[in-house]
């Protein structure tokens, strides 16, 4: 019963030395090991890692993408507009060494970046363009972001602008904005309506400037374009002298 009671202890301690020894990192996975404090200089793995027990300490590191939703953020646009904006950016580490020397915790980071950045950029610009420049606003933030997580062993692939909240009476001002625009814009296009029917007018004027009777036979055209319109009676005026120079002709 003596040597079973000690083969326990003697066996449980093998297990942790093993354990200790023997790391197994999966194909996504990278090991930062530190030798008495010191870090080499490339990560270890995927695969079957040997570590000597006390000297030797690993660190694990995911190599995948990573899919991070930025909270709600309040904005003031350029045009003093006051939104709720948030975001989902996509990045993965490049360098497992930096990722754990270079920063205390790169993931928590990156967050804090991404939620500054995300403020800072759209205080720039309009609401007009946050609504319809996205791409453009996705694109700027995230190579600001990609720049300044680079010395992290960090690359931002990406960054998506979800949504943009404005409060209900910005949006009742916007539909009243477009509304004016869009009569304006039929303004306009009679406008230039008018001006064209205007110059053919004036144009087809001097041509029946410069012949009588294509003049007459404008009078009868329009005459009988009247005559069609179901009219009971069409009075209109011609001059007698000149319907008895035609029958004596």
């Amino acid at each position: 019963m003596g040597g079973i009671g000690l083969l326990i202890p003697l066996l449980a301690l093998a297990f942790v030395v093993i354990t200790s020894i023997i790391k197994v990192l999966k194909e996504y996975e990278r090991g930062v090991i530190f030798t008495l404090g010191r870090v080499g200089r490339k990560a270890a793995g995927p695969g079957l890692i040997l570590l000597i027990p006390i000297i030797q300490t690993m660190r694990k590191v995911d190599m995948r993408t990573l899919v991070h939703d930025v909270p709600t953020q309040d904005v003031i646009s350029q045009d003093n507009v006051s939104v709720k904006v948030n975001a989902v950016i996509y990045y993965r580490v490049v360098d497992a060494v930096r990722a754990v020397v270079q920063v205390e915790n790169y993931m928590a980071a990156t967050s804090q970046l991404a939620q500054t950045t995300l403020r800072s950029v759209l205080g720039k610009h309009d609401l007009d363009e946050m609504l319809q420049e996205r791409d453009k606003l996705n694109k700027d933030i995230q190579e600001i972001l990609d720049h300044q997580t680079e010395a992290w062993g960090i690359k931002v692939s990406n960054v998506e602008i979800k949504h943009v909240d404005v409060d209900q009476s910005m949006i009742r001002a916007i539909a009243r904005q477009a509304e004016a625009e869009r009569e304006r814009r039929s303004k306009v296009i009679l406008a230039e309506g008018e001006y064209q029917a205007a110059a053919k007018l004036s144009e087809a004027a001097q041509v029946l400037a410069t012949s009588p009777g294509a003049m007459e036979l404008r009078y009868l055209n329009s005459l009988q374009d009247i005559a069609g319109d179901r009219t009971n009676t069409i009075v209109f005026p011609f001059s007698l002298n000149e319907l008895a120079d035609r029958f004596r002709s």
